[in-house]
């Protein structure tokens, strides 16, 4: 359809509902279309629209409406904040939200997406007009200061996004009476103090909670565990202290293998499930999962926990990711973590963990990225395929861990007395050797023109060697050896053992 926005709509005297999204329209929207007598639903998505959608007077906008994936820009207009649906990221809206205020009481929005724009100053505090949200999703803008009292009258809120800010301060408590919210996302900000033990005693619906980058500090409270819903659980790059509470076993959906995150039902017909997102910094890499759906994970690291790993850590059998690296963990890695059989990625790195890594590590088959290096590990890394085939450097930094892909351990290299064919030139005697036992070398020599075999004994106790010669003993066919011959080169087949079955020493020449 594009890259013009359609001039036939201009005909139209009014629409119920209006798609062109995915349409290639990349120029400004006009003038004439916003005065238009709007339908249901307004769907322009995904295209690369741009200008400023102006401030018109507008008694009924549509009740759902998605600008997403633009390029509009601006501050948004107060008739845009009528809609019931309203999703307007990815663009570059900028200026305050201040107009969320001026948002009648009468109009019931649910959604409210303004994620991904420009958009500053300071939170509005009168969001007790917007009591029937289910999604806020405010992430990846600009704005400061602390997270309004108000948002606690969001009674039906389910998703909290507010990513990538620049919000300071402490949870606000009155976030506690959102007891039906199942995402929050409060990562890359300046949030201060200890993190609320009433996460864990109010919020325990939440499937997902990323506290990610921020400032928080003290102990975990062992009241998170009883968010026994959570799949995801990020509180990494703080300076959360003390240790890591042996009650995270209680977390039910990541001890079963096979429980998911549901879409959040919205009941509209256009938006009849709510795909929500959460960013995971996923194998090193952040990364944005529009559907949860089976990933579940916890990353602890970069903080500053001591201690030992909790045992009850292996009973998570469904986790995928596990990282606690950049700590002051102490101690053994857990010998049953070979139980937690759905792990694909596990970072212990850069802590004090000592002694040897446990075999129940090479029967981890998903396991795909391990990093244990800088830590106090020794021994020999257990043999398996997803061990031995692991960078280096996941595994550097203990000095005294051994074996592929690190250097052989001592034991097991091979003793350089040896010869070639792994048979020792000193071998230990029995009380002085005084058993007849023997060494042989048998040297079978072929020459094209004389054929000659010879059969040589010589003893290791006496040093002697004696020779005869027989004609019982007919030459062997030389052409059945598979060698290759030249008539100028002799052909050398040496064997060497024990004379244990040979009887006594001698040389016997066949000719």
């Amino acid at each position: 359809m594009g890259p013009h926005f359609p001039k036939w709509l201009q005909t139209q005297n009014s629409y119920v509902n209006l798609d062109i999204s995915v349409a290639g329209i990349s120029n400004v929207v006009p003038d004439w279309f916003w005065n238009m007598s709007f339908g249901r639903y307004l769907n322009f998505s995904h295209n690369q629209m741009r200008g400023e959608i102006p401030e018109v007077s507008k008694d009924l906008f549509p009740k759902i409406v998605d600008l997403s994936h633009n390029n509009f820009s601006s501050p948004i207009p107060l008739f845009v904040f009528q809609s019931e649906i309203l999703s307007i990221s990815k663009n570059m809206f900028s200026g305050s939200i201040s107009y969320v205020c001026k948002i009648p009481s009468d109009f019931f929005a649910s959604i409210l997406d303004l994620s991904d724009n420009q958009l500053s100053g300071k939170l509005p505090n009168c969001w007790k007009s917007l009591t029937n949200l289910i999604i806020l999703n405010l992430a990846n803008n600009h704005f400061r200061g602390k997270i309004p009292n108000t948002i606690g009258a969001l009674y039906q809120l389910q998703t909290f996004h507010l990513r990538n800010n620049n919000i300071m301060g402490k949870l606000p408590s009155s976030l506690k009476n959102c007891t039906t919210l199942r995402m929050i996302d409060l990562g890359e900000n300046k949030l201060t103090g200890d993190i609320p033990a009433w996460i864990g005693t109010h919020l325990t619906r939440l499937a997902g909670l990323s506290l990610q980058s921020n400032q928080f500090h003290r102990k975990i409270s062992p009241t998170i565990c009883h968010l026994v819903n959570i799949q995801i659980l990020d509180l990494s790059i703080n300076h959360i202290s003390g240790k890591i509470p042996r009650c995270l076993n209680n977390f039910t959906s990541l001890v079963e293998k096979n429980s998911s995150i549901e879409t959040i039902p919205i009941g509209e017909v256009f938006f009849e499930r709510y795909v929500d997102n959460v960013l995971v910094q996923w194998k090193g890499k952040a990364i944005e999962y529009r559907k949860l759906g089976f990933l579940k994970g916890i990353d602890l690291s970069s903080n500053m926990l001591v201690g030992t790993i909790p045992q009850e850590l292996s009973d998570m059998k469904g986790l995928i990711f596990l990282n606690l690296s950049r700590n002051h963990l102490t101690g053994n890695i857990i010998s049953s973590i070979g139980q937690m059989e759905m792990l694909e990625w596990l970072d212990l790195s850069k802590n004090q963990l000592s002694g040897e890594i446990p075999t129940g590590l090479a029967n981890l088959n998903y396991l795909n990225i391990l990093d244990l290096s800088y830590n106090n590990l020794t021994g020999k890394i257990p043999i398996g395929t997803q061990l031995q085939s692991s960078n280096p450097s996941t595994n550097g930094g203990n000095n005294k861990l051994c074996r592929r892909p690190l250097a052989e351990c001592p034991q097991d290299a091979p003793d350089p007395s040896l010869t070639d064919y792994g048979k020792g030139n000193n071998v230990e005697e029995d009380n002085g050797f005084k058993t007849r036992e023997f060494y042989f070398c048998m040297a079978l020599v072929s020459f094209l023109d004389s054929g000659l075999l010879f059969l040589l004994y010589f003893s290791r106790t006496h040093g002697d060697m004696s020779i005869s010669t027989s004609s019982t003993m007919k030459l062997p066919n030389f052409d059945s050896l598979n060698s290759v011959r030249n008539p100028n080169m002799s052909t050398l087949f040496i064997c060497c053992g024990t004379t244990d079955d040979w009887g006594d020493a001698g040389v016997d020449v066949f000719s």
